[in-house]
């Protein structure tokens, strides 16, 4: 089910299917329009001839031609004028429109520009909006797609000044002070490291204790995993496997190997994922990660992150992945 957003050129997707912001002609154009037309050859145009144009919040599909996708799907965006003369209605149609020709073709991946934003003068962080506000409501009954929301230039998306700065004002007093202190604290670490091995070459120190002989006893009583502490705390919380997934942003498939073995290691941010989905506190995120092998680090960027939306309450996973993209962060899900 998961939605991302990736900074990446769109005709170099290998996806099922990617989508072109078009004009009513469908016959090529500036922008994401010329880019994908000029990257498919003259196949594209030859059919796009035939589709007789699109009117605007429409979508029609064809072949991908020298692109890695399949297939294009052409929709053609609203141009802004005020935002009342239904602009965001045809926008959300567009995303509506694409995504029901991908599931009639049975399609598992497709990519998004950021419909209408460039010449048609949507607001980019109101289009922005509409496309995770459509995709996520569809792939609320559709948990058997990946798709992604493709920026080419990073300038092209951004959240909010006011929350980019005050996450920058949280990272600045939580990030640079502590990783300072944790520098020392590793010098330290180091010396009392070398105090040690000194201390066992010494003759008058006692001999290391061997546990080899208590090891099937500590292997036999392992404490929860990682995997039974989720499915717990799925049921603590009232939840169904499907909500938490989704809330997560992981995809069906992951669940299900997670969920049938009770020793599978994820990755760092499936964990976190599964901690924002469950909208667990700060303490009991550190809890769940530490099940994985992980915790969360004052000295990480991403982490600092992180901390601030629990902290503050946010739990909702595509915003937080919003301002790890604005900060260059990897993002949550699979």
């Amino acid at each position: 089910m998961p939605l991302l957003t990736v900074r990446n050129d769109i005709t170099t997707m290998e996806v099922d299917a990617i989508v072109n912001a078009a004009n009513k002609s469908l016959l090529g154009g500036g922008g994401v329009d010329g880019a994908i037309h000029k990257a498919a050859g003259k196949g594209l145009l030859e059919e796009c001839k035939t589709l007789g144009g699109c009117n605007t919040g429409e979508a029609k599909i064809t072949k991908g031609y020298n692109l890695p996708c399949k297939y294009v799907i052409h929709t053609v965006g609203p141009i802004y004028k005020d935002g009342k003369q239904g602009e965001r209605e045809m926008l959300e149609s567009c995303y509506k429109e694409s995504l029901l020709l991908a599931k009639e073709k049975g399609l598992g991946s497709i990519a998004f520009p950021l419909i209408s934003a460039g010449a048609y003068g949507y607001p980019t962080e109101e289009a922005l909006r509409v496309a995770n506000d459509t995709i996520i409501k569809y792939l609320e009954n559709n948990d058997d797609m990946t798709v992604y929301i493709v920026i080419f230039d990073k300038k092209a998306h951004t959240i909010s000044k006011e929350l980019f700065d005050e996450i920058s004002e949280y990272i600045d007093d939580n990030y640079t002070r502590e990783y300072e202190e944790s520098a020392v604290e590793r010098r330290r670490r180091r010396i009392r490291s070398e105090e040690r091995s000194m201390c066992y070459n010494a003759p008058s120190c006692a001999e290391p204790v061997m546990l080899e002989e208590n090891l099937d006893d500590m292997l036999e009583n392992l404490d929860e995993s990682f995997s039974e502490m989720l499915l717990r705390k799925i049921d603590e919380k009232g939840m169904t496997d499907i909500e938490c997934y989704k809330r997560a942003n992981i995809d069906r498939k992951l669940f299900s190997k997670i969920k049938s073995n009770k020793l599978y290691h994820p990755t760092k941010r499936t964990a976190i994922a599964f901690a924002i989905a469950l909208c667990l506190s700060l303490e009991e995120t550190r809890e769940l990660l530490l099940k994985a092998g992980f915790a969360l680090s004052k000295s990480n960027k991403f982490d600092v992150i992180i901390e601030y939306f629990i902290v503050r309450g946010n739990y909702n996973v595509f915003e937080i992945n919003e301002a790890l993209f604005a900060f260059d962060q990897a993002l949550l899900g699979a």
